[in-house]
């Protein structure tokens, strides 16, 4: 989801709600304590250079439990921090306490905003010879598949 696509989602809810794909929900009364762009200029394992740019939100659970994000409330925030920061319609990433900080993507699924699951992978498996490999299973003549049998390769 980008910024552009939330700015389009908050004025039609009447709460803003975050939950895990599990289906957990970041407790009520979270902050947001940080919008903000990220931007990371690396190399990768090619040597290719990149850059990358991500909005960030950063939700935190305090014990003032009776506190609430209105999406008003949000919504101000954004537009704030796009007139400060000069933020660009970029990906939304969103850092939440786990058991320690995690990074997710973010989707909406028509009534809540979900934080998905984000993975590493190698830009340049083509530069260094990884390439998948295929899983493939070999009959064996009992059928059953122990290890070292060779069955599974």
């Amino acid at each position: 989801m980008t910024l552009e696509q939330i700015k389009q989602v908050l004025p039609t809810l009447d709460n803003v709600e975050f939950q895990l794909e599990n289906g957990t929900f970041v407790p009520e009364h979270f902050h947001v304590t940080e919008v903000g762009q990220i931007s990371k200029h690396f190399i990768d394992c090619g040597g290719t250079i990149r850059k990358e740019n991500v909005v960030n939100f950063q939700l935190w659970n305090a014990h003032d439990v009776e506190h609430r994000v209105k999406p008003g409330k949000l919504l101000d925030i954004i537009k704030l921090s796009e007139e400060k920061l000069q933020m660009g319609n970029h990906e939304i990433e969103v850092e939440y306490q786990s058991d320690t900080i995690g990074k997710y993507g973010l989707q909406f699924n028509g009534k809540n905003f979900v934080l998905t699951s984000k993975t590493t992978a190698c830009l340049a498996s083509d530069a260094c010879g990884i390439t998948p490999k295929p899983l493939t299973v070999i009959a064996s003549t009992n059928d059953v598949c122990t290890p070292g049998s060779g069955c599974c390769s």
